[in-house]
């Protein structure tokens, strides 16, 4: 089943605002202290989209949220409600970037990007992990590439194809050949930056989470990428 985007988003945010969901969270507020400050759902979301504010508190709350939402009581659906709407902006970046992949429709990918993101919160390992929404929304993305990937061989060797000669391996919307030329020329240019930019500049990835991959402070990325693109700017203004 598909559903439109917003229209999920809409259910979950009504859902949040029901007399029986604040029982939920009341319930979850008396058993987690990192939910105290919060009086209601709307309060601890705005918490946690709020741009000033300490991350390692951020991923305090989201930590709890998972093992409510892991749990086996009343609370679960409450606490998996209030992660998908920590993780909206983020997933809403995957589904842009998943569309302009050509993963799918529009409709297919927010259903997919859904089913996903929950599987993810249901089954992570809080032992093994630092960041919970880096590695939730890294680990939707990723899947969801290799999929696409996976099925794109399937296609090629049923139609008798070169499997070298697939379009678009999922890095991005302009196909193997664009993308490799496109990495060649900035890198020239850029060197071990390259990759920052294009996550960054072309296919929409936060520095936060390219400062994941690259397995980079999330300052130090941000210096990186800026350096980047200063450079990058100079050399567009020595363009005749």
């Amino acid at each position: 089943m598909s559903f439109a985007w917003h229209e999920i988003r809409d259910h979950l945010m009504q859902s949040s605002s029901n007399l029986h969901f604040q029982r939920s969270f009341d319930a979850i507020r008396r058993a987690q202290a990192a939910f105290a400050p919060f009086r209601d759902p709307a309060a601890l979301l705005d918490g946690l989209h709020s741009t000033p504010g300490d991350p390692a508190r951020k991923n305090q709350i989201l930590s709890a949220l998972v093992r409510a939402a892991q749990s086996d009581g009343p609370a679960s659906d409450c606490a998996l409600t209030l992660l998908l709407l920590a993780l909206w902006p983020g997933l809403d970046a995957i589904r842009h970037r998943s569309i302009w992949r050509r993963i799918g429709a529009a409709d297919e990918v927010a259903s997919d990007v859904l089913a996903r993101t929950i599987e993810a919160i249901r089954s992570l390992d809080l032992g093994r992990i630092n960041w919970i929404a880096a590695t939730v929304l890294r680990n939707v993305e990723r899947d969801m590439i290799r999929v696409r990937q996976r099925d794109q061989v399937r296609e090629r060797l049923a139609s008798g194809a070169d499997t070298d000669e697939v379009a678009d391996n999922g890095d991005s919307g302009i196909g193997a050949a664009g993308y490799a030329r496109l990495n060649g020329a900035l890198r020239k240019l850029l060197g071990d930056d390259a990759l920052l930019v294009i996550r960054v500049a072309i296919e929409g990835f936060s520095q936060a989470e390219v400062a994941v991959e690259l397995d980079l402070t999330e300052a130090a990325a941000r210096k990186r990428y800026q350096r980047a693109m200063r450079r990058l700017n100079d050399a567009l203004q020595e363009i005749p």
